[in-house]
């Protein structure tokens, strides 16, 4: 492969990455504890001995980057100056989160210390909230072990010179706020097993949640919302998976090209060769060729 094919290759890659980053859009987890009502819910059950702490405590500190590969989180919030807390959402089982909490963490420290004016090049110490990390898991999992670690999981249990512990939250309590959240993604897999990807999927999940006490004060008040928010999740994978597509046909008949290349066909048999196996037209398939033909 020539090195402008492989600049190709590697443009388009970054182009998917974009792509997916770009489309990524509110989700009905960022939406609920985006209100303060619900995020001190949350707290509570994080810190069920802290009853002290009110919604004017709460700041919310989630990663909005507008930078299509910078990071992004699902939750950050800061209570006063003693804790800063990261949740993020999982439906599948990947150690990769301790890592991306990892560098949440590390972009939440630089967040806060920019908006503190703390110098940490100065002489004197810098202040920092207590560090706490947790995900909610929405997806089917036998095992379910109360926290993972970058040591365990990455170093063979050994001790290195960076530690990160995550608290794993399964909403075992179906009446907290975490368990309804849970319990709501659960109702939402089930219709989708029944309707698909489709509008009454979503109003059955909404119904049936509704009637269950399942977060019924969030959805009574933000049903067109969350229609809306899930309706375009749809949309935006449809999208992803059509743009998917599009790269792996791409990729498939730059590789027809350059085998021809290799096996001494010529241009014009190339073009017969790529029209018949990709079902394009002669001038499609001429078209095509010439982008990869050297």
């Amino acid at each position: 492969m020539t090195e402008e094919n492989k600049n190709r290759v590697g443009q388009g890659k970054a182009t998917k990455e974009n792509f997916i980053k770009h489309t990524v859009k509110d989700s009905v987890f960022t939406d609920i504890f985006g209100t303060k009502k619900y995020l001190l819910q949350l707290y509570q059950v994080l810190h069920p001995e802290d009853r002290g702490t009110r919604e004017d405590d709460l700041k919310n500190i989630t990663i909005k980057n507008i930078l299509v590969n910078g990071l992004y989180n699902d939750l950050g919030f800061q209570v006063g100056e003693r804790v800063i807390i990261l949740v993020e959402s999982q439906s599948s089982w990947t150690m990769n989160i301790i890592v991306r909490a990892l560098l949440y963490l590390a972009q939440t420290y630089q967040d806060y210390l920019d908006t503190q004016g703390q110098d940490i090049y100065g002489s004197k110490k810098v202040s920092l909230p207590k560090p706490e990390i947790y995900v909610i898991y929405t997806g089917e999992r036998r095992e379910k072990p109360q926290y993972v670690s970058l040591s365990d999981e990455f170093f063979g249990g050994r001790e290195t010179a960076l530690e990160v512990k995550v608290k794993m939250l399964y909403g075992d309590n179906g009446d907290d706020i975490v368990g309804q959240y849970v319990t709501f993604t659960k109702v939402y897999n089930e219709q989708r097993k029944l309707y698909g990807r489709t509008k009454e999927a979503i109003l059955e999940t909404i119904r049936i949640c509704k009637d269950e006490d399942v977060l019924k004060e969030y959805l009574e008040s933000r049903e067109s919302e969350v229609l809306d928010m899930m309706m375009t999740i749809f949309d935006d994978e449809t999208i992803m998976r059509n743009h998917i597509r599009s790269q792996r046909a791409e990729a498939a008949i730059q590789s027809a090209v350059e085998m021809c290349q290799d096996c001494d066909v010529t241009f014009s048999d190339a073009v017969k060769k790529l029209a018949a196996k990709f079902g394009l037209s002669e001038k499609d398939a001429e078209e095509e060729v010439q982008k990869y033909w050297q």
